[in-house]
């Protein structure tokens, strides 16, 4: 028998977390996708700005973040006030785009919900 063990490559889509953010000036949106482009690999290009739309009704941005290879944010950026963000996806993804944002912003878990291998989490941006 072979003692080297193939280990199976871990599925790309654990890796992935959806992050949706609202309420929020659409600087302060662009500012917190920057943030996550530099850090991880995302859907959103840099020409991909957040606009606010013409209607009553509040906007919200999102993305799909891959945390599978993460870099570090040097230094910290400015909010014109904090930033909600709500993130989904596998325990130890969220936990990485957890950190990987501490790198930039203080980073404050405001809630959770848990599910059997996904969780969501909201998290409160603000100013280092």
């Amino acid at each position: 028998m072979n003692s080297t063990q193939q280990q199976a490559p871990e599925d790309h889509h654990d890796q992935e977390v959806s992050v949706v953010v609202s309420g929020c000036p659409e600087g302060d949106a662009r500012t917190v996708f920057d943030v996550l482009r530099a850090a991880f690999t995302t859907d959103r290009s840099s020409t991909d700005i957040p606009h606010e739309v013409a209607d009553k009704r509040p906007t919200a941005w999102a993305a799909t973040v891959d945390v599978s290879e993460a870099r570090t944010v040097s230094g910290s950026v400015a909010l014109s006030a904090p930033v909600t963000a709500e993130v989904q996806g596998g325990y130890q993804a969220v936990d990485r785009l957890r950190r990987g944002l501490a790198d930039a912003f203080a980073v404050r878990v405001v809630g959770a919900v848990s599910g059997d291998q996904e969780e969501e989490v909201r998290l409160r941006l603000d100013n280092k």
